[in-house]
């Protein structure tokens, strides 16, 4: 494990993010977030731009709220599973790639065999009929980017996301949950593929050089 000082408030979280690589963060150094380029993150990482504070938004803060209530219903579904929660705790367990760290909606232990996994919580809320095809048997690649990191930082066995999905239909919400298991043996090319990467990344955030936009594929 990569020992480091580990952050007690949301405060210090957030400057300690800006030496390494969080699983939000993996996507965008890939070119497949929609929320930010390779160029963007570099530049907040090297200190030229500061990344925008969306804490306040409603579905950020519906997200956070939600997160407990999720969790909570995990492990009564799951009883299989311990569940481990720490709010601020950041884990680097690759000395590859000690930059890579994860905070976890909940760090899970299978009790029969003691095999460690990442728990990840998503609340989204479908606003368009093309939206279902990105949750159809799959999870969406910015997210799935997210789980693969996670693994890569952790070195955990295996991955659970839970998503719970909001959509109208007819003046009329329904709530939808899916959990999507990911064992690590099943995607270790992703894993290493995705640690290349951002270990060029970081290559240009420590040796201040501002990488290639890559565009997102269309």
């Amino acid at each position: 494990m990569v020992q480091m000082n580990q952050p007690t408030n949301h405060d210090d979280w957030i400057k300690a993010r800006i030496n390494g690589v969080g699983a939000s963060e993996a996507a965008a150094i890939v070119g497949m977030s929609p929320y930010k380029s390779n160029v963007q993150l570099w530049e907040e990482k090297t200190g030229r731009r500061i990344a925008p504070d969306i804490s306040d938004k409603p579905y950020v803060q519906y997200g956070k709220e939600a997160e407990r209530h999720l969790r909570a219903l995990f492990s009564l579904d799951f009883p299989e599973y311990r569940v481990d929660y720490d709010e601020f705790g950041m884990i680097r367990n690759n000395p590859d790639c000690p930059f890579a760290f994860a905070t976890l909606d909940g760090a899970l232990t299978e009790k029969s065999s003691s095999r460690r996994g990442v728990l990840e919580i998503k609340t989204a809320e479908i606003m368009r009929a093309g939206q279902w095809e990105e949750w159809n048997n799959r999870i969406p690649q910015h997210y799935y980017i997210q789980v693969v990191h996670q693994l890569l930082a952790t070195g955990y066995d295996f991955s659970v996301l839970k998503a719970q999905i909001k959509a109208w239909r007819d003046g009329e919400l329904s709530v939808y949950i899916r959990h999507y298991f990911i064992e690590r043996v099943d995607v270790i090319d992703d894993i290493n593929w995705l640690a290349e990467r951002e270990k060029v990344f970081w290559d240009c955030v420590q040796n201040d050089i501002k990488p290639a936009l890559i565009l997102p594929e269309i």
